[in-house]
C-alpha cells in the first residue's frame, strides 16, 4: 500500500507533494512521487543542427532531475523517504499504472492552474481510471509546511 503523487514541478504540484507526504506519514505507508515525460517526436524538419535534438534519455534525465529537486526542496529531511519514479508516457496513464502496481491507497494531484474547480485532462483521466481514491488539491489551498520547518517560519 502506498500514496502516489503526480509531480510536474509546478507550484500547485509542489503543494500536492507536501500534502501527499503528510498523508503517507499519517497512513504509515510509503510515498511514491511520479513524473512522466513524453518521448521526442522524431527528427524535426528544417535542418536543425543535430546538437539541438533531444533524445529520450535527455528527456528522462531532465525529468528525473526536476523531480529530485522538487522532492528535495519540498520535503527537506524527509525527501529520502520518498520513492521517485520517472516513466515515459502520458502523465495520467503513468500515474494510474504506478498506483495500480503499488496497490496505492490514495492518489494526490494538483488541480489545473486557471481551473481550480475543474479537473484538467490528466486529473480527468486519473479520476476515471484509478482503482483507489483520488485527492485533487485546489489551487491556493493552504500548503502543509515541510516536516523539517518549524511552525510559524516562512517557507523556503
Amino acid at each position: 500500500m502506498t500514496v502516489v503523487v503526480g509531480v510536474d514541478g509546478s507550484p500547485p504540484s509542489r503543494t500536492a507533494l507536501r500534502l501527499a507526504a503528510q498523508e503517507a506519514r499519517c497512513r504509515q505507508v510509503p510515498l511514491i512521487a511520479v513524473s512522466a515525460y513524453e518521448p521526442p517526436l522524431g527528427k524535426p524538419a528544417g535542418g536543425y543542427p543535430i546538437g539541438t535534438l533531444h533524445t529520450g534519455d535527455d528527456e528522462r534525465a531532465t525529468t528525473e532531475s526536476a523531480l529530485r529537486d522538487a522532492v528535495s526542496k519540498e520535503l527537506g529531511d524527509q525527501a529520502d523517504q520518498a520513492d521517485l519514479r520517472v516513466s515515459e508516457g502520458l502523465a495520467g496513464h503513468v500515474i494510474v499504472e504506478t498506483a495500480r502496481q503499488t496497490h496505492a491507497q490514495l492518489i494526490v494531484l494538483a488541480a489545473s492552474p486557471g481551473k481550480p474547480m475543474l479537473p484538467g485532462t490528466v486529473s480527468q483521466y486519473v479520476l476515471h481510471k484509478a482503482e483507489c481514491p483520488v485527492m485533487l488539491v485546489p489551487i491556493g489551498s493552504p500548503a502543509p509546511q515541510p516536516a523539517d520547518q518549524p511552525k510559524g517560519e516562512a517557507p523556503r
